[in-house]
C-alpha cells in the first residue's frame, strides 16, 4: 500500500533554492500579468511580448538540460513557477506551461542534432511551441487519431501529412508544433511525432475558438494539407509516437494541477479581501460563522491540494513506479478542487463576484477547462483504477 506521503523533507519545507524560484515567478506574474490579466481576457488578447520575456527567466525550458539553454530544473521546482504564474492568470501560467510540455519531449526523445537545432531557441522564447495530440474524432482515445503522414521524396527524405488537430492552445501563434501522427496501421504502435514548424507548405490554421475561459490564448485547428515535413523532424524512431506521448502527459498533468492551485489561491484571496471589507448588519461579514467555515473549508482543501502535487510531482522526479498514478490522481483531485474553490468564492462576493472587474467569474471560467484538458477527470479516474486493479 502507498504511504499516503512519502518522507521527503521538500514536499513540507521547500528548501532555499525552490523559495528564490518562488519568489521570482511570483515577482514577475504579480508586475508583468496579475495588472494586465482582465485586460488581456477582455480583448481576447495574446501577450506574446509578455510570454516571450519568461525566456530570460528560463522558463522556456524548466525541465530541459541545460546544454541548450534549459534550466534543468525539477518538477517540483517547474510546479511552483507554474502556480505563481497562475495566482496571476490560469491562461498564461497553462500557455507556458504547454509550451514546457511539447519543448521537454523534444529533449528526452530528440537525437543531438534536433536538440541543438530546436531547443536554443525555444528555451529562449524567440520560438513558442504548441503540442497536437486531440483531433475532431478522438480526444479521450487518443491512439484513435486520424492525421496520416506518408513518406515521399527521395529515399523517404520527406512526410506528407493530412489531417487535423482540434482545441490547439497557442494555434496560429506558436512557431512550432509537436504532432502525433499515423505512420503505421490503427492503434497506438502506428503513431509518430513530428515536429512541424509554423511555416511547413501546407499547414493551416482555423478560426480562433470562441471559449468559456482561456481567453488571453488562443485556441483553433491546427490543420494538414499535403503539408511536407522534413523526415529528419521525426522524433524517436517511427511507431514511438504514442509513448511519447503518455510520457508528456503526466508531467502536463501535474502542471496544469499546478495552475488549479494557483489559481484557487488567487481566488481565497480575493474572498478574504472582500470579506474583511464587506458590511452587513453592523459589521463586517468575515464575523458571520457561515462564511468563516465556509473560507476554512477553502484554506483546508487548497492546502490539502498543494501538498498532494508536491507529493505527486517529487513521485515524478524520483521516477518512481506509481508516478503516473499519482499524477493522475493529483490531476483529478486539485483540479476538482481548485475549480470548487473558485466557484465557492464567487458565491462569497455575491453579485460582485459574477462581476468582470472583480476577477473571480474569470478565475472560474479558467479553471473549469482544467478537468478537462490533459486527459478529462473521467480518464483520471480509468487510469486510478487500472493501477489498482490491474489492467
Amino acid at each position: 500500500m502507498d504511504a499516503a506521503i512519502d518522507a521527503t523533507a521538500g514536499q513540507f519545507e521547500l528548501n532555499e533554492d525552490q523559495l528564490a524560484i518562488r519568489e521570482m515567478a511570483g515577482s514577475f506574474a504579480a508586475e508583468k500579468v496579475a495588472p494586465f490579466a482582465l485586460e488581456w481576457d477582455k480583448a481576447k488578447h495574446f501577450p506574446e511580448d509578455v510570454i516571450r520575456e519568461t525566456g530570460q527567466l528560463g522558463f522556456g525550458g524548466l525541465y530541459v538540460k541545460e546544454d541548450v539553454g534549459g534550466s534543468a530544473l525539477t518538477r517540483l521546482d517547474a510546479v511552483l513557477v507554474f502556480e505563481q504564474l497562475a495566482h496571476a492568470c490560469p491562461g498564461f501560467s497553462s500557455f507556458i506551461s504547454i509550451h514546457n510540455m511539447a519543448a521537454s519531449m523534444i529533449d528526452r526523445f530528440g537525437n543531438e542534432e534536433q536538440r541543438q537545432r530546436l531547443l536554443p531557441k525555444l528555451t529562449s522564447m524567440e520560438w513558442l511551441a504548441s503540442y497536437c495530440l486531440t483531433e475532431p474524432g478522438s480526444g479521450s482515445d487518443a491512439a484513435a487519431l486520424k492525421t496520416k503522414a506518408v513518406r515521399s521524396g527521395g529515399n523517404g527524405s520527406d512526410f506528407v501529412v493530412n489531417g487535423t488537430k482540434q482545441f490547439i492552445s497557442g494555434a496560429g501563434d506558436s512557431d512550432v508544433y509537436v504532432a502525433m501522427v499515423r505512420t503505421g496501421a490503427d492503434g497506438p504502435k502506428g503513431i509518430s511525432t513530428l515536429v512541424i514548424p509554423k511555416d511547413a507548405p501546407g499547414l493551416s490554421f482555423g478560426a480562433n475558438e470562441h471559449k468559456m475561459g482561456w481567453h488571453m490564448q488562443s485556441t483553433r485547428q491546427v490543420i494538414f494539407d499535403d503539408c511536407k515535413v522534413p523526415a529528419e523532424n521525426l522524433l524517436s524512431n517511427e511507431g514511438a509516437g504514442f509513448g511519447i506521448a503518455m510520457a508528456g502527459l503526466d508531467g502536463g498533468r501535474l502542471n496544469i494541477a499546478a495552475c488549479s492551485v494557483g489559481g484557487a489561491q488567487s481566488a481565497l484571496d480575493k474572498a478574504l479581501a472582500y470579506t474583511a471589507e464587506r458590511k452587513a448588519f453592523g459589521q463586517t461579514i468575515d464575523r458571520f460563522q457561515a462564511l468563516q467555515f465556509r473560507l476554512a473549508d477553502m484554506e483546508t482543501e487548497l492546502q490539502a491540494s498543494r501538498l498532494f502535487l508536491y507529493a505527486a510531482a517529487s513521485k515524478l522526479d524520483r521516477k518512481a513506479h506509481d508516478a503516473s498514478k499519482w499524477s493522475a490522481m493529483a490531476k483529478r483531485f486539485v483540479t476538482d478542487t481548485g475549480f470548487d474553490i473558485a466557484n465557492d468564492a464567487l458565491q462569497l462576493l455575491g453579485g460582485y463576484g459574477y462581476l468582470h472587474d472583480y476577477g473571480i467569474e474569470k478565475l472560474v471560467r479558467d479553471l473549469r477547462v482544467h478537468q478537462i484538458l490533459e486527459g478529462t477527470n473521467e480518464i483520471m479516474r480509468v487510469i486510478i483504477a487500472r493501477h489498482l486493479i490491474g489492467k
